[in-house]
């Protein structure tokens, strides 16, 4: 196992493919899916360095509050999409 001490350096760039229809009718512009698609193709590489990091290797890090709120022990994470889709079902 080899480990070298100078950080690696990630380039992340930006893609553009297709439009994706969407079922909702909703219409999204070009930038906004362009954007969307940067930030979860980067957090897959993040994801992805976490994995792979080996022993004493510095990488990604996950942020953990010391002091957490007490007000958001019970928080469960949600689809916005999934909610959104709901409330304008039942309207």
């Amino acid at each position: 196992m080899t480990s070298s001490s100078a950080p690696r350096m990630h380039t992340y760039r930006r893609t553009s493919s297709p439009r994706s229809p969407t079922s909702t009718g909703e219409l999204f512009t070009p930038a906004h899916e362009e954007n969307v698609r940067f930030i979860h193709d980067t957090w897959l590489c993040v994801l992805r360095d976490i994995k792979s990091l080996q022993n004493g290797e510095r990488g990604p890090q996950e942020y953990v509050e010391k002091n957490p709120n007490p007000h958001l022990h019970s928080f469960t994470p949600f689809d916005l999409g999934d909610l959104k889709k709901r409330n304008t079902e039942s309207s």
